[in-house]
């Protein structure tokens, strides 16, 4: 085989290195602009097997003419330059970019300084398996993605060769007995008695806000950012329906500082029907707008923060959710969006269909909303543990 294979670095005096230095491998090719020979090398092996198995990649893509001579680039560099080019492709949400951003640190953090073309899929491998120790699996997975991204995009502008992040593994913990034993089962949605007690709270609450927003979420199954981007055009009174077309976007939590976004999916553009109550609380809410002036002319948003003129934020409506929690003495952990859950588990005991909770609540897949549907209520699990009593008829 063409070229050399060493250990770059290894100090060990006798035969067997136990040093722990990398294999290297060292070749030569023909430089395009010059037309001389110059000497290349590729490193970060952890055995000469590797190595050379790279090696016969190598010389069968300078045989065929489909070498590409790999780029001195750090990861960090690129990653930016990826970055800046992600921002402005338009095909992506801010919040996404956001996300992107924050994942993105973890691995420049990492691989920051190294050169891209150095970085070895055991390396990356190993990254992962780092990471895997202190962070959920789907963190995990969200990094990964963009690594992904990045490596993918270096192969198509021919930084590198070959992306190196395909093929790995996202590790998963193995749970034990005991670890099943421990966990504590945190409710995700509220019981029917429950739900009725936190609205009740709601409606006696000094904020006019309180009522209104979440008897809609609890009545409709709107995610929060959904509710937020409502807008008074979306509801027709008439003909006792709310159109959902957008969701929003607060990069900072601030009021004024949001952006408009299309539904998270296609499926989520959608028109459901809404009850009596909702219309006859949602006319209420229109008229004390007019009296006290807190209308946002402009937009037309119908909740409105009444200091910025602008929508609500979701964290305004997180925060209002654990106060009148606490008020109404309800203990679990829960958030806007577990009215959702709600929402769904007692569409679930009133008998409607699969299919009909599927389009309400802007399912992209049958996955998600079968997840929620077996949200079993309480009424639900004990009425099945007491049929299936019934029909052993004791023991």
């Amino acid at each position: 085989m063409k070229g050399s294979f060493r250990r770059r670095g290894c100090t060990c005096k006798k035969k067997r290195c136990t040093c722990g230095s990398k294999w290297t491998y060292r070749y030569s090719i023909i430089d395009p602009a010059t037309g001389k020979r110059k000497q290349k090398e590729t490193s970060g092996f952890a055995t000469k097997a590797e190595a050379e198995q790279e090696a016969l990649r190598i010389q069968g893509e300078l045989q065929q003419g489909t070498y590409i001579e790999e780029k001195n680039t750090t990861f960090q560099e690129f990653a930016l330059e990826w970055l800046s080019g992600y921002e402005k492709s338009g095909k992506v949400k801010q919040s996404t970019i956001d996300i992107r951003k924050s994942k993105l640190r973890y691995l420049t953090k990492h691989f920051g300084g190294i050169k891209i073309k150095d970085i070895s899929k055991l390396m990356y491998q190993r990254f992962l398996d780092e990471l895997a120790q202190n962070l959920a699996r789907k963190t995990v997975s969200s990094i990964h993605e963009v690594g992904s991204l990045i490596f993918k995009k270096a192969v198509e502008l021919e930084i590198i060769s070959k992306d190196i992040t395909e093929h790995v593994e996202i590790p998963k913990k193995i749970e034990t007995v005991e670890d099943l034993e421990n966990q504590e089962e945190l409710p995700r949605y509220l019981e029917k008695e429950e739900l009725k007690q936190f609205l009740k709270s709601a409606k006696e609450s000094i904020n006019p806000l309180d009522f209104p927003i979440f008897l809609i979420l609890a009545y409709t199954g709107l995610r929060i950012g959904e509710l937020c981007a409502l807008k008074w055009r979306d509801v027709n009174f008439e003909e006792q329906t709310l159109s959902i077309t957008k969701t929003i976007y607060n990069r900072r939590n601030k009021s004024g500082d949001y952006l408009l976004h299309t539904p998270k999916t296609r499926s989520s553009k959608r028109i459901i029907d809404v009850d009596d109550l909702v219309l006859d609380v949602l006319k209420q809410y229109r008229r004390s707008q007019k009296v006290v002036n807190l209308d946002d002319r402009e937009n037309h948003f119908i909740f409105t923060d009444d200091k910025k003129s602008g929508p609500l934020t979701t964290y305004y409506i997180y925060r209002r959710m654990q106060k009148l929690l606490k008020k109404s003495g309800i203990k679990h952990r829960i958030s806007p969006h577990s009215l959702r859950h709600t929402h769904t588990s007692l569409l679930a005991e009133a008998g409607v269909s699969l299919e009909v909770i599927q389009h309400r609540l802007g399912h992209q897949n049958d996955r998600i909303t079968r997840n929620i549907y077996l949200h079993v209520t309480k009424p639900k699990r004990k009425e099945a543990s007491q049929k299936f009593a019934k029909l052993m008829g004791g023991i």
